[in-house]
């Protein structure tokens, strides 16, 4: 097979060739290719598949069928990789569950997932770290509710088995009580609100942890500018510390809760709109190192009540490439060889895999995506319900199974 007329887009860049594929695997890439079979991308672009570490399942429910769901759901986004988060129903913090879990991952027929082992149990003690993860679990993941003595064994694991801890940065006491931003608007509605000094103390202490004992820390699902200078400068220390933040994240505040909207209850709570500004600048200077769709459905049952009650979460799986393209390369905030490394690159490397790019002798994965094309997002449970997107996944080309 021959995709002619193509933009190659990579991490390294773009550029115009045909690409011939055989046997699951990219063969040849140069111009004025023939095969009996050709596919003409009139200008479309030729990109690795993306990668999102940080979906969850319909109601957070382990079981086998939500987790085909998310596969095939993920592939129409254009992402062919999803490591699912671990705090599901139940949690992946035993052996069983783990077995469990893995049985539903037989064969998906969209995109291929990994898991994540959650490091506290219910308890807030620790799980057998060691063994999930000589088990098949790719990364551990902690929230910062676990105390000092826990997270320093925690940190302990990673520097064993050389893996990155996947951290949701929160204060218990003070996510406990709110249900979005404490500011001028959870005021005007009067709800009770979560201060950003939840995420930020404790990003302050894991960054010390990282430090002292020379561990890999992805913060998950950053929502506070000020998160982002502290692990910004951590860096240029040389800890080895990323960033991870959520499209919504960059291109909703908190004031898309007004009318009690629950669509935009979201965890992390969705930031004010000064600070969306600072997310989005931090987000040129190259400051954030992953993007997620941040993938939460529900059902009517938990979304469609009061406020309050409302589960958290909003669905953008299936919508993944076009909205990354429309809300930020559309946009001028990334160029596409950038967004290739936030949504693929780097996601992957946090989990130990490689890719993001497009090179000869390398199996395939990867999509057709035409940027012109155009569409209404009909979906009650998104953000971006009767917005219009850009793009369109034309192919999806991956290595064949056996």
């Amino acid at each position: 097979m021959v995709i002619s007329n193509a933009v190659v887009c990579d991490v390294n860049g773009e550029y115009k060739a045909d690409i011939r594929i055989e046997n699951g695997v990219i063969a040849e890439i140069g111009t004025k290719l023939d095969d009996s079979e050709t596919i003409d991308a009139d200008g479309a672009y030729f990109m690795p598949l993306l990668v999102d570490t940080n979906v969850r399942l319909y109601d957070s429910n382990l079981n086998s069928k939500n987790i085909k769901a998310i596969s095939d759901e993920a592939l129409l986004g254009g992402v062919g990789h999803v490591v699912l988060n671990a705090d599901s129903k139940p949690a992946i913090d035993n052996e069983v569950v783990l077995e469990f879990a893995q049985n539903g991952l037989h064969n998906l027929s969209g995109a291929k997932i990994d898991l994540m082992l959650n490091t506290l149990k219910e308890d807030s003690t620790l799980s057998n770290i060691a063994i999930l993860l000589k088990s098949g679990a790719v990364v551990p993941y902690m929230s910062t509710i676990a105390k000092n003595d826990v997270a320093i064994k925690i940190a302990e694991y990673a520097l064993m088995y050389d893996v990155t801890i996947f951290c949701k940065a929160e204060d218990n006491s003070l996510i406990k009580s709110g249900v979005m931003l404490d500011g001028d608007v959870s005021s005007k509605l009067g709800l009770a609100g979560i201060p950003d000094l939840s995420e930020v103390l404790h990003v302050s202490r894991m960054i010390e942890i990282a430090r002292h004992f020379n561990i890999k820390i992805l913060f998950k699902s950053i929502a506070s500018p000020r998160s982002i200078s502290l692990i910004t400068k951590a860096k240029e220390d040389g800890v080895d510390v990323k960033c991870e933040v959520s499209i919504h994240h960059l291109t909703n505040s908190d004031e898309a809760c007004e009318g009690f909207n629950t669509t935009a209850k979201l965890d992390p709570p969705l930031a004010s709109a000064d600070d969306v500004e600072l997310l989005r600048a931090a987000l040129k200077n190259k400051e954030i190192d992953i993007l997620t769709t941040l993938h939460q459905p529900s059902s009517p049952v938990n979304k469609e009540v009061a406020f309050y009650d409302a589960d958290y979460g909003c669905e953008a799986l299936g919508d993944a490439m076009p909205l990354y393209y429309t809300k930020l390369v559309k946009s001028g905030l990334l160029t596409m060889t950038e967004l290739v490394k936030l949504t693929s690159q780097n996601p992957a490397k946090s989990i130990g895999k490689e890719a993001g790019e497009i090179k000869v002798g390398q199996k395939v994965n990867a999509l057709l995506f035409n940027p012109n094309a155009k569409r209404i997002v009909d979906n009650e449970q998104s953000l971006y319900n009767s917005q219009e997107l850009s793009g369109e996944i034309i192919k999806i080309f991956r290595e064949s199974k056996k």
